[in-house]
């Protein structure tokens, strides 16, 4: 099911599936491309949970503020959760939604029962700086198709990357892209955040998954994270930022995870 959630400043797309019992909180990335019509196919991605969660998928509100702050993010998404009557979930948050979890977990504790935290950061390093100052800059110039190129270099295994770069072309003519105000906005969001020194007041139990050679955060930040916070961590060999999507037992760690005994 697809609707929008009426929060404070302005309106806020919620995708959800599943039958279980469970909520299940999923917070995407920066996106190049409209999450909206998209339900079937996160459907299809998350497929293991929905016997034991209910999904719901929270994209950012619209319009985004311009100065818009990673914390700004998560107060929107506990509005929704609040909204929803969501309490005591597991969050699931992939790169830009990492750090917007990050944030909910740290001020918005009751409603975090265990975390995963997918390919993010916890502060800006040289390797987001680099990947992020040149989005916006190509975005500024309107050219979104530079922008999903250079992402796609940065992002996918080498492997990946080899197979998939002559489907590029077309895959960027199926996709509705994001205005690139926009995207902009969202993109100079991750400029500002910053929770690796109350990363401590994260109480839930965390998981850590990343990309050993991520190309946008670092595979660093992960183990920084983890460190941090004394949690378990996985790095993939070899994988950069969308390790999440090229990685076959990426959805079963965070489900053995969620499912093992709540504390």
């Amino acid at each position: 099911m697809e609707q929008y959630l009426e929060i404070p400043g302005g309106k806020m797309l919620c995708i959800s599936f599943g039958k279980g019992s469970r909520p299940l909180v999923s917070i995407p990335g920066l996106r190049m491309t409209e999450i909206k019509g998209t339900g079937a196919a996160l459907a299809l991605y998350y497929r293991q949970f929905a016997a034991s969660h209910t999904v719901y998928l929270f994209d950012r509100k619209e319009p985004a503020a311009e100065g818009c702050t990673i914390r700004d993010f998560a107060d929107d998404i506990a509005a929704a959760m609040q909204q929803l009557h969501i309490q005591d979930a597991d969050v699931i948050g992939v790169s830009q939604g990492g750090m917007i979890a990050q944030e909910l977990a740290v001020n918005y504790p009751a409603l975090v029962h265990k975390l995963v935290l997918g390919v993010t950061l916890s502060r800006p390093n040289e390797t987001s700086k680099a990947a992020i100052t040149e989005w916006i800059r190509l975005a500024e110039q309107g050219d979104m198709a530079a922008v999903a190129r250079d992402y796609a270099e940065r992002a996918s295994s080498e492997k990946t990357r080899r197979r998939n770069i002559r489907f590029l072309p077309l895959a960027l003519k199926l996709q509705k892209p994001v205005p690139a105000e926009r995207f902009v906005t969202l993109a100079k969001a991750c400029l500002t955040h910053d929770t690796y020194d109350r990363l401590d007041r994260i109480t839930c139990p965390v998981l850590v998954l990343g990309g050993a050679q991520d190309g946008i955060v670092s595979g660093a930040a992960s183990s920084e994270i983890a460190e941090k916070l004394g949690c378990e961590c996985y790095l993939y060999p070899g994988q950069s930022h969308e390790a999440y999507n090229e990685e076959k037992d990426f959805n079963r760690r965070i489900y053995d995870f969620f499912v093992s005994e709540r504390k």
